[in-house]
């Protein structure tokens, strides 16, 4: 069975307007999530994952309490949780394969909730506005397209993307909620922002920059967050781009260039510089193959652990 709201099947042959309409539940989901306040989160206990990973754990981790995601313009967060095992995904989405991201992070929610007879999937949507390109009104189609496919029932429970996430400012839209985190214990979803998005900040954006496909970050069962190995050639252009001043990066390397957060070019030069440092990770990053493998210390901090103490 398909995508359902309120126990009926979404009908994806009309527009998203008129499935709001219909369940006026969802718009008033919306409008509290999007009056709430960003919470700012600390590393302790968080989880964060970038564009194009995912990650998913339990509410019996010892280690990560939190899941949380930011700097989505364009791009969606999806939240896919199992209310029986209690199993919780997050994933930040950008389009590329949404098809086949979506059939990952639902295979990942199944394999922690195979032996729970009770329960439900259920699934909250937070991202985009009413960009000129329309790359968000895509993006939710999508997305509600692939979940729709799913053999399982999936249970639409937050809809707050695109023109439930959009203002206008000067004849301007931005979104109105940039990042959300999901408390893995509690099942609470709320706005958040994150000063800390390590570790291997860098790398893991080279990874993306560089085209790569939706990634699992985190391994639940031994609590090890496990970056790579990764693999890329030289990055086109890289000294070109490094040259150029900020609006030019901004107007080529964002999807919405007059919505992106203050620190994004300064985040793309440093993901750039990286890929210009590292142009063969295999030799200068990941010589023997293996992942950076990280754990939480007692103070709830990422510490990088070396493979052969596993």
């Amino acid at each position: 069975m398909p995508l359902l709201v309120n126990g009926a099947r979404v009908d994806l042959a009309r527009p998203t307007g008129d499935m709001i309409r219909a369940h006026p539940h969802l718009e008033e989901k919306a409008k509290l999530l999007r009056s709430q306040p960003a919470q700012t989160v600390e590393p302790k206990g968080l989880l964060y994952v970038q564009q194009r990973e995912f990650a998913v754990t339990t509410p019996k981790d010892g280690s990560v309490s939190i899941l949380g995601s930011d700097d989505a313009t364009t791009c969606h967060i999806v939240v896919l949780r199992h209310t029986g095992s209690g199993a919780t995904c997050l994933t930040h989405c950008d389009g590329s394969d949404t098809e086949a991201e979506v059939s990952l992070i639902m295979s990942s929610v199944k394999s922690f909730s195979s032996s729970t007879g009770c329960g439900r999937l259920e699934v909250h949507l937070v991202g985009g506005f009413n960009d000129d390109r329309q790359l968000s009104q895509k993006l939710t189609n999508q997305l509600l397209r692939a979940f729709d496919l799913q053999p399982e029932d999936v249970h639409l429970v937050t809809f707050c993307v695109t023109e439930l996430n959009d203002r206008e400012e000067q004849d301007i839209h931005f979104p109105i909620i940039y990042g959300i985190a999901v408390n893995v214990k509690t099942a609470e979803i709320f706005p958040a922002t994150f000063p800390v998005k390590g570790p291997d900040e860098d790398l893991r954006s080279a990874h993306t920059l560089t085209g790569a496909p939706l990634t699992n970050i985190y391994d639940a069962k031994t609590e090890q967050l496990r970056i790579g190995p990764y693999f890329w050639g030289p990055f086109p252009h890289v000294d070109f781009w490094l040259e150029q001043d900020d609006a030019q990066i901004l107007q080529n390397l964002s999807t919405s260039p007059l919505a992106e957060p203050p620190h994004f070019v300064s985040h793309i030069r440093s993901t750039l510089t990286f890929l210009k440092e590292h142009p063969f990770p295999s030799r200068s990053l990941f010589p023997d193959r293996k992942p950076r493998i990280y754990k939480k210390n007692e103070e709830g901090l990422w510490e990088q652990v070396c493979s052969d103490k596993i």
